[in-house]
């Protein structure tokens, strides 16, 4: 009984956020912190760029934005994935800073749920659910949850192992190979909705994955290993198309209240711009 925008923010979103908790809390703990900043940053910049284009593309219109939430979400999400950055720009990342960003989240949540007027959308389908299939499914969740930490400790193998035989920085491989890859839930995810015209459901899964990434998953890492980091300059282009792709987004969010093809293309072209120096140009 609550609106679509609220369930893939708080149900896909957190769900897809995952792979992001594993691998760079797993990074942090193993003293590879390069993994668990490129993964934010990386995958927040792919989920403002490419994830929005692609679902753009598979849409047969535009993505509406004209709800007052997504509005003030977009808002939210644009500042919180700066965030993290300004907390990097000392060289540390602490558990002060933890605490910061856990508590951002929280404060975004409790906004979200401060209006009953978000909560006032009923399905014409509900569904009862026995005991039986609960526990399935309880069951299903902790198999994948395994999964997902296993899978988690071979990306972080495969970054090193990537960087050693490419002789690029490890921060370098985080920010384009492992923040694309934690970002395929959101990928297909975002065309399936597409396909369905659910809008509403993209728009809230994106924002989630931004926002959960930047605050409670990494403030989660900051409060269990605080570390040090040692040449911030190997993430100073990754930020700056941060920023950049930031503040399109909510450009564009913001004046047409909708996502055109035009406009996914634009930041699909931020995205392969962030590529080609990236890779090529450094």
């Amino acid at each position: 009984g609550v609106k679509e925008f609220i369930v893939a923010f708080f149900v896909l979103g957190f769900t897809a956020s995952l792979p992001n908790l594993f691998v760079e809390l797993g990074a942090a703990l193993r003293g590879l912190p390069e993994i668990s900043i490129g993964d934010m940053i990386g995958g927040n910049l792919v989920d403002l760029t490419f994830v929005v284009a692609v679902a753009v593309f598979f849409s047969k219109k535009p993505i509406s934005a004209n709800s007052r939430t997504v509005q003030g979400s977009a808002v939210f999400a644009s500042f919180v994935a700066l965030l993290p950055l300004l907390l990097l720009m000392k060289g540390s990342v602490t558990r002060i800073d933890g605490l910061i960003l856990i508590a951002v989240f929280f404060i975004y949540a409790f906004w979200l749920f401060s209006k009953d007027d978000r909560f006032k959308k009923e399905y014409s389908k509900k569904e009862k659910i026995s005991r039986v299939e609960i526990s399935w499914i309880v069951i299903k969740s902790l198999a994948i949850l395994a999964v997902l930490f296993f899978a988690s400790q071979q990306i972080i193998n495969s970054a090193n192992y990537f960087a050693g035989q490419l002789g690029a920085s490890l921060s370098l491989i985080a920010i384009v190979i492992v923040g694309l890859g934690n970002c395929f839930p959101e990928i297909y995810f975002s065309i399936i909705s597409a396909r369905r015209n659910q809008n509403w459901m993209i728009l809230g899964d994106l924002m989630s994955c931004v926002i959960v990434t930047a605050t409670l998953i990494f403030g989660i890492v900051a409060l269990v290993h605080p570390f040090i980091i040692t040449d911030v300059s190997q993430l100073l282009v990754a930020r700056i198309f941060l920023v950049i792709a930031s503040i399109f987004f909510l450009v564009i969010i913001r004046t047409g209240k909708k996502i055109t093809k035009k406009e996914g293309m634009l930041l699909l072209s931020i995205y392969i711009v962030f590529l080609i120096i990236e890779i090529f140009v450094r």
